[in-house]
């Protein structure tokens, strides 16, 4: 476990960890036989000199535990318990561990690769909210009080019972995962915090068939390029932002079975793994499509008004589009009700679960679900024609 270049350390994702074995004749102090701490750093220059540093502390400590457990004549002073020598070393420890704005870099920078911009943001603001609540302190500091009063102060905020949870989700994965980098043996406060999980959530409703086919005949009649979107969305179910962000060349028109490829792009991120995949197009969606691809806008994107700048401005188009379709659709329902719409159509031709998450692009648990290529277009496409 040792390097040449750094003495005492070894390296894990290119960060330097200090490690040493106890004494033989201590060992019997120790809950474990090797002592492991992360240096925070990849710098092998930085790593040798806090390696050393740590080194001279312990072989201080380890001489001063030597004299204190040796066999002498008399006792002239009362020697320190294994207890309160065990304190001892608890609080040396907690002066190396990571603080939760280090913990949380640590975190981005392993765990945030070609991830989402908004999974660096959601992280650091809930690590943020965390610090105002209770304070930036190494992550053995924090107690469970200071993870109940976190929890009211998001309610005392007013976040629904879901926005709770999501937080959380995000303070226990930068406290667990800093714990198993950095080897500490202390628990995580943030685990198991009861709240109120339906607390102000209101279910999202899906848009009646009916007032679906007069939201498609009203993007027929305008036929422009933001009913072209609506229209899209309303018979592949696909999230806002993945219409708003097609390129021309994603339409396949000529294929046997036409069909939309739904891909990363440099402007605009998928919000999972499964969301990569090729989306059946027929009834409105098709007439949508051909639309896209016969008015020529000299531009390579589907939809040149929401791609303007590097990042597709899918806000801009769910505030315009949400706000024409409200008189078409019952109280509550939104462009994003086209997907549970989708779901529920697909249900009622009663089509296999795993086609319809392939359809939406929507995570599949279980591991058999990684295997293969998934269903093939013409298996997909024969369910969506059914549903409509």
């Amino acid at each position: 476990m040792l390097t040449k270049p750094v003495p005492y350390t070894f390296t894990r994702n290119g960060y330097f960890y200090f490690t040493r074995r106890v004494p033989i004749d201590l060992i019997h102090l120790y809950v474990e036989p090797r002592i492991v701490e992360g240096l925070r750093t990849k710098c092998p220059k930085q790593a040798r000199l806090l390696s050393k540093q740590a080194c001279a502390k312990l072989e201080a400590y380890w001489a001063t535990l030597r004299v204190a457990h040796a066999s002498l004549p008399g006792r002239m002073a009362k020697v320190q318990s294994a207890e309160e020598l065990g304190c001892q070393e608890d609080v040396a420890a907690s002066t190396t561990q990571p603080d939760l704005l280090e913990s949380l870099q640590l975190y981005l920078d392993l765990k945030g690769k070609n991830r989402p911009k908004s999974f660096e943001a959601a992280a650091r603001r809930t690590c943020h909210y965390v610090i105002e609540v209770a304070g930036n302190k190494a992550l053995g500091d924090y107690k469970r009080t200071d993870a109940l009063r976190f929890r009211d102060w998001l309610v005392d905020r007013g976040l629904s019972g879901s926005s709770v949870t999501r937080n959380f989700s995000y303070i226990k994965a930068v406290f667990n995962f800093a714990v198993s980098e950095f080897a500490l043996d202390i628990k995580n406060p943030f685990v198991g915090v009861y709240h109120d999980r339906n607390l102000g959530v209101i279910k999202r409703k899906s848009i009646p068939e009916t007032d679906i086919k007069t939201i498609q005949n009203q993007c027929k009649l305008m036929d422009d390029d933001m009913r072209w979107l609506v229209a899209l969305l309303s018979d592949t179910g696909m999230r806002l932002a993945e219409g708003a962000g097609l390129l021309k060349s994603d339409f396949h028109l000529d294929a046997e079975r036409p069909f939309v490829r739904i891909q990363r792009h440099p402007w605009r991120d998928l919000k999972t793994l499964a969301s990569s995949r090729d989306v059946p197009l027929s009834g409105a969606s098709l007439w949508a499509a051909r639309r896209i691809i016969e008015v020529d806008q000299k531009s390579e994107f589907a939809f040149p008004r929401y791609n303007q700048t590097n990042t597709t401005s899918a806000n801009s188009a769910s505030a315009a589009l949400n706000k024409w379709l409200k008189p078409y659709v019952p109280s509550g329902c939104t462009l994003h009700s086209f997907r549970h719409s989708m779901l529920d159509r697909l249900r009622s031709v009663e089509c296999p679960s795993e086609i319809i998450d392939q359809i939406g692009g929507w995570s599949t648990d279980g591991v058999g679900h990684s295997y293969g290529e998934g269903y093939s277009l013409t298996v997909t496409h024969q369910w969506v024609c059914r549903a409509f």
